[in-house]
């Protein structure tokens, strides 16, 4: 297969959410045509794709049928059944391939590659039922966090134990498999780095950026991280071996810890653009989706320069009628909404990004207009 595309062949993403959205924004600028796979009809991807196959993600025969089609498969998010991934590599190129998302989308198998790696990640246990949790709750101490090995996102599959009493509620994720016990590392902060890999080897990264959580959910990004410059080495260099180890084609992202003492652990992987990105699109001569898009076709990457610092806030269904509401006050605010067909309690309605010289006064304006009190 020839892993180098032109403009006029074919993207094929499958999930067609705002991150699949993005990408086929980004697709089409450099003249891709893009088909979308995605139970949804009209979800945002398909809105500003040429086509859209509607089916579920592990409907192997839609699968085929997109990757037949297709000059090369990308994907959006990690809940997509592996077996059906794998089973069309030999259809078309596949970025990221099907073995980064197996580690991926799997947390046992995530932590115990990123160990093999030597590679800082919380102290954890696999835990398959519950007689597990009383032998190694001990070892593992107070708090803790108890996580689903597939499927969680934004804070579902998991339940922090503070002590005891908490046990039989955690317990409870069992139904749906194994489980991974860590320990809750105490961190100064939460920071996140994208790593881009193109077919032919060229490695190239984002600038490390500084997060905010807001019950499990990312609220918002600042980039460039307020960090030590060791702490951006130390990042860099993990994102690097990953890229190498993984033989990753796209991008990836890893959202990471920082330790009381400055030392640094991952959190998670994905194997997509990620939402603390999204600031790039403003704030880079390349952002993510640009980035991942030239990777999967194997052209050249350079890298992404921080034209000016910024900051990256979710707009959440709880948050639109009043962001809509501010509009004619902020023409410094970039806004994206995703066209989703309904606004959901937490559910991601689209993100803002303002370009700034001072962070710390365009964070103080943001808390000012008491949009996400």
């Amino acid at each position: 297969m020839n892993k180098q595309l032109y403009p006029g062949q074919t993207i094929g993403i499958i999930g067609g959410g705002q991150l699949g959205k993005m990408l086929a924004l980004s697709a089409k600028s450099n003249g891709f045509y893009v088909i979308v796979l995605d139970p949804v009809a009209n979800c945002p991807c398909a809105q500003v794709s040429d086509e859209q196959i509607v089916a579920d993600y592990d409907d192997k025969t839609a699968l085929k049928q997109l990757a037949q089609r297709a000059d090369v498969l990308t994907y959006e998010f990690e809940n997509i059944d592996y077996n059906a991934l794998q089973a069309v590599e030999n259809e078309t190129i596949v970025a990221p391939n099907a073995e980064i998302l197996s580690i991926t989308q799997d947390r046992i198998l995530e932590k115990t590659f990123l160990t093999d790696l030597s590679i800082n990640v919380a102290p954890f246990a696999v835990i398959v039922d519950r007689t597990d949790i009383d032998a190694k709750i001990a070892g593992i101490g107070f708090p803790s966090v108890l996580k689903t090995s597939n499927g969680g996102y934004d804070g579902k599959g998991q339940v922090v134990m503070q002590d005891e009493q908490d046990i039989e509620e955690a317990a409870k994720l069992l139904q749906y498999g194994p489980c991974v016990l860590e320990a809750w590392i105490p961190f100064d902060s939460e920071a996140s780095i994208l790593v881009s890999r193109n077919h032919s080897g060229d490695i190239q990264l984002f600038p490390v950026v500084e997060n905010e959580h807001r019950d499990n959910i990312l609220h918002l990004t600042i980039a460039p991280a307020r960090l030590s410059a060791e702490v951006i080495l130390q990042a860099e260099s993990i994102a690097t071996k990953l890229a190498q180890k993984t033989g990753l084609v796209g991008t990836l992202a890893i959202e990471l810890f920082i330790g009381k003492n400055e030392a640094v652990y991952v959190n998670e992987l994905a194997p997509r653009p990620h939402n603390s990105g999204h600031y790039s699109i403003e704030a880079c001569d390349f952002s993510q989706f640009e980035q991942h898009i030239r990777a999967i076709a194997d052209w050249p990457l350079q890298r992404p320069q921080l034209l000016k610092k910024a900051i990256m806030v979710n707009v959440l269904g709880q948050h639109v009628d009043k962001v809509y509401a501010a509009i004619p006050h902020h023409p410094d605010w970039h806004i994206h909404m995703y066209g989703k067909d309904e606004a959901k309690h937490n559910r991601k309605m689209g993100h803002i990004t303002l370009l700034t010289n001072d962070v710390e006064s365009a964070l103080e304006d943001l808390k000012n207009t008491r949009i996400w009190d």
